[in-house]
């Protein structure tokens, strides 16, 4: 997959956390921009994994805050 594939299917997954109608795109800060509590964001990451089928360990979630970040590192696991 491609990365922009990648961002589109995460922004896809990430839409029906964001509550605030934010614009998503590589920069935004999933956390800090999209309200998004600690069990918000690790729903979002089980969704993530089993849509790539992949597993993210919790030290690089916790590292990741971008849905740019989060790309690429769906795109190192999925490799």
């Amino acid at each position: 997959m491609t990365e922009q594939e990648i961002l589109t299917e995460v922004c896809t997954l990430l839409a029906p956390f964001n509550t605030n109608g934010v614009t998503l795109t590589a920069a935004t800060d999933i956390p800090a921009e999209l309200n998004i509590d600690s069990v918000g964001v690790l729903d979002f990451i089980m969704d993530v994994e089993d849509k790539f089928d992949i597993e993210i360990p919790m030290n690089v979630v916790a590292e990741t805050h971008t849905i740019g970040d989060l790309v690429k590192v769906v795109q190192a696991r999925i490799k």
